[in-house]
């Protein structure tokens, strides 16, 4: 018998079907009399132990010897129905008034996981077959070797992780001005806690991201949409939001909008700058998708926060989008008093960002294949949106996309008027394809007009892309 997992694994099912016929806390062999019975090594019967421990078959006692597991029996069921009276009662008590909501359907949709059968146009990290897999496995080895895993990282962050996130955002910040937490949807909820009371309002792009207005509503403050236009965010309709709620607060997707692609130029930038300022009001700068040019892309603008002198700007990105979704790593950068009031709440929040992931993410930003990875991963999506966007206009029709946008995973799709979006996504599923229906980066009954999100990033293959979209002209109206 190999002395490999293989081995083990095939091990590990012979013994099983003996195990499971033993009675509850009967001992088991030992590993020399396993030993001498299969003629496999001491490794591998410790190997196809560990498995059976693993699946709660086994369980050993130190100094008695591994035992049949024993099972435990369910609980008595009792009648929770009056939690549904007491979370109903709470979350009215003071609506209007801050009150917290969770949930938020359009975020549970992004994160939805569809079977093997269903073509995915709705995920928002990149398909396996698009990670960096072998610098992710390689990085995570080197950090779990370092002494320093396994010891408590400062609150803020590792010093050299804090430094590099400071030199990729540039603008001359420097590693006090950045603290490193669990990717971008845990620093928009930390930056919007620690920046607004429960019932403040905090203007929002609309359409937006759904993260950013669950987030705003699970801390109690009020989305305030503002239109966006091919610039970005309308500053007049800015600058009469601000004035009209009195808002301290403004979330912004600066690059490559989620959903609509659009980048703000750099004269509307500054103009944004301009009129938070005037209002005494932050900028949260979402910088999701920094890493996510493609190959055409031109020369990218730098962070708004790399401008901004005067602290107006909080930027947050993270590294998650462009490897894995399992990478949570990314950072909140600003400037002057509000950094402690950011650490402060990531403290409440999180305590501290564990040390190996931390590493692990260190590890990949410096090794030599961090660029070559982008690279690849720039020409990789610039070919599937091209695919995309083609096979889009070819169901939808010309003029259905305003935009194809030269960097982020998706494209945002005009459907014909009279269409139902999110009926039309529910349809979908019943061919096999996941979409996301406009309505979901909308504040209810907000929509203008129905659109479909389709990303390109979670497919196995352009094929796989390619085809999702076209079964989707079966389901649109006679025209």
């Amino acid at each position: 018998m190999k002395h490999d997992s293989s081995a083990a694994g095939t091990l590990a099912e012979e013994l099983a079907a003996e195990i499971e016929m033993l009675p509850e806390g009967r001992r088991v062999p030992s590993q020399r009399v396993l030993v001498r019975r299969f003629g496999a090594s001491a490794t591998t019967v410790a190997q196809a132990l560990r498995l059976l421990t693993q699946r709660g078959l086994v369980e050993t006692h130190p100094g008695s010897g591994t035992f049949r597991a024993r099972t435990e029996r369910p609980v008595a069921s009792g009648d929770t129905s009056w939690q549904e009276a007491a979370l109903e009662l709470t979350e009215g008590l003071r609506e209007g008034e801050g009150t917290r909501r969770f949930g938020g359907p359009g975020l549970a949709d992004v994160l939805d996981a569809h079977g093997p059968d269903v073509i995915d146009l709705n995920g928002g990290y990149l398909h396996p077959g698009l990670q960096p897999s072998q610098l992710l496995r390689a990085a995570l080895t080197r950090a779990a070797k370092r002494v320093e895993s396994w010891e408590r990282p400062p609150a803020g962050g590792i010093p050299e992780l804090r430094d590099w996130f400071a030199r990729d955002i540039g603008g001359g910040l420097g590693r006090s001005d950045v603290l490193v937490c669990g990717a971008g949807q845990a620093a928009l909820a930390t930056t919007m806690r620690a920046l607004a009371q429960p019932g403040d309002p905090v203007v929002v792009e609309s359409p937006t991201y759904p993260g950013t207005m669950a987030a705003a509503l699970a801390a109690g403050l009020r989305p305030v949409p503002v239109p966006l236009d091919a610039e970005g965010i309308v500053p007049q309709h800015l600058d009469d939001a601000l004035a009209r709620a009195r808002a301290r607060v403004v979330v912004v997707q600066p690059r490559w909008h989620n959903p609509t692609g659009v980048s703000m130029s750099p004269g509307r930038r500054t103009e944004v700058r301009r009129i938070a300022k005037a209002h005494d009001a932050f900028v949260i700068e979402d910088d999701f998708v920094r890493h996510l040019d493609h190959a055409d892309a031109p020369v990218p603008s730098a962070p708004m926060v790399a401008d901004d002198a005067d602290g107006t700007v909080v930027h947050i990105r993270s590294l998650t989008k462009a490897t894995s979704p399992n990478l949570r790593i990314g950072a909140i950068a600003a400037r002057g008093p509000v950094v402690d009031r950011l650490r402060a709440a990531l403290l409440v929040d999180t305590i501290l960002t564990p040390a190996p992931l931390q590493l692990a993410a260190l590890e990949v930003v410096t090794s030599s294949g961090w660029r070559r990875h982008l690279t690849t991963l720039g020409v990789q999506l610039h070919e599937r949106r091209e695919i995309a966007a083609r096979a889009a206009v070819d169901t939808f029709g010309e003029g259905c996309l305003p935009t194809a946008p030269r960097g982020g995973y998706h494209l945002w799709v005009a459907l014909p008027r009279h269409t139902d979006g999110a009926a039309l996504a529910r349809r979908a599923l019943t061919l096999g394809v996941a979409v996301t229906p406009g309505s979901n980066y909308y504040l209810p009954g907000t929509e203008p007009r129905p659109n479909l999100r389709l990303s390109y990033v979670a497919t196995p293959s352009g094929a796989d892309l390619e085809s999702g979209i076209r079964r989707l002209r079966d389901l649109l109206p006679p025209s």
